[in-house]
């Protein structure tokens, strides 16, 4: 049968894993003329491609999107849509304002935020996990990090969803998008404006003030950082948690295990960064005919990177397909950050928000109950994850302790 691979299908978004598994093996290098990109699946394959920064270019953004294609796309991704030079001196810039020190010190006031939506739950009481818990979460500590007052981040986490959500058959941003992409950028416009007239401790002001050898960014640079920011640091880490919440449900023998031992809490992050990763997939463009798996990859074709295949690779990690958190092999092997010189630059953010919250549920929470019937998912062509869990919680009688997460990652 041939393979039909199309990463706007509702079908595909439900369950991506059976058609990766006859990628990988009948289909290493996959092309789909209609749609007009290659596909690459196998674990090797994709690290090599995340780390061949010469013949796959980031210059026309990571989206298969039309509209946030092309070499417009930094505007909107930042430096994800972008080569050396420009990537290099970018990056250098912003982790100026977004260093480890930063992240770390974060820590306390996560735990702060999720203790108060915690504090909410009631013992037996019906609550979606993402509305209540895990959409807010991120939102508010993107919004911390970078200075948007309470009042506006619920608004702010609309217009995120907005850009992301793509009805059945919709193969582009829709008008939706479009309209929350442009108020996103009036809305930080004026908050770079108010930053720069009275500056603050916040890393919007910290971007203004970076400077290397007399290099400053400009408030466009500064805007599609904030804008990436948003996006990518909201609705990845949102999709985290709730896949991470889901999945050990899903496995009751592995969620008895660290409720039993909270201390495996960083392993249940990083396996379910693994097993069912935010991010699926992530576009290049190719700056010469590239040969592979017998196959020729045009130059200026567009290829995708599947990172979600790539982590449920036989060759790499043993029975993929089942959800282990004492998995024997090395857990950094994993695709979901990325490789090289573009991995990502929140990672450390990210894990650190996990961790958190997953600590502050384990100590909260003794056991709880998923509605499966009523789950409904996130549709998007990058991003997998859920847009409701209804869920149920036992509440414990005393809270467990928790330990402070050292450096703000594992």
């Amino acid at each position: 049968m041939t393979i039909e691979f199309d990463p706007y299908a509702y079908e595909f978004h439900e369950d991506p894993y059976p058609i990766y598994e006859r990628l990988r093996e009948e289909a290493p290098l996959y092309h789909n003329a209609k749609m007009g990109f290659w596909a690459i699946s196998r674990h090797a394959d994709v690290i090599d491609g995340f780390r061949d920064v010469t013949r796959l270019s980031s210059s026309h953004g990571v989206s298969l999107d039309p509209m946030a294609s092309g070499p417009h796309a930094y505007k909107t991704m930042s430096f994800l849509a972008m080569d050396q030079p420009m990537h290099g001196r970018m990056r250098a810039l912003v982790s100026r304002g977004f260093t480890p020190r930063r992240v770390a010190q974060l820590e306390p006031r996560i735990r702060e935020i999720a203790r108060g939506y915690l504090a909410n739950l009631q013992d037996g009481e019906p609550f979606d996990f993402i509305k209540d818990f895990a959409g807010r979460l991120p939102m508010d500590v993107i919004s911390e990090l970078i200075g948007v007052p309470v009042q506006d981040r619920d608004e702010l986490r609309i217009k995120s969803d907005l850009l992301v959500h793509r009805e059945e058959g919709v193969q582009d941003v829709p008008p939706e998008g479009i309209a929350a992409a442009m108020d996103l950028v009036v809305y930080y416009t004026e908050m770079l404006a108010e930053r720069r007239a009275r500056p603050t401790e916040d890393l919007t002001s910290a971007l203004l003030a970076a400077e290397i050898d007399g290099d400053r960014l400009n408030d466009d640079e500064i805007i599609g950082f904030l804008f990436l920011m948003v996006v990518a640091g909201n609705e990845t880490t949102t999709k985290l948690l709730g896949n991470a919440w889901y999945w050990a449900w899903r496995n009751p023998e592995q969620c008895n295990k660290v409720f039993a031992d909270p201390s495996k809490i960083p392993t249940w992050v990083e396996e379910t960064l693994r097993y069912d990763t935010s991010t699926q997939l992530l576009a290049r463009i190719t700056t010469c005919d590239i040969e592979l798996h017998g196959g020729v990859i045009p130059a200026g074709d567009r290829v995708v990177l599947l990172v979600g295949s790539a982590n449920r690779d036989p060759r790499v990690f043993s029975s993929p397909d089942s959800y282990d958190l004492d998995r024997p092999e090395s857990l950094p092997q994993i695709a979901s950050f990325g490789f090289g010189r573009h991995f990502c630059l929140g990672a450390s953010l990210a894990r650190l928000e996990a961790q958190v919250a997953l600590q502050e549920l384990v100590s909260a929470v003794s056991s709880y109950e998923i509605d499966a019937a009523e789950t409904k998912r996130v549709h998007s062509v990058n991003v997998r994850g859920f847009a409701s869990l209804p869920s149920m919680v036992s509440l414990r009688t005393e809270p467990l302790p928790v330990s402070p997460i050292t450096n703000g990652a594992h």
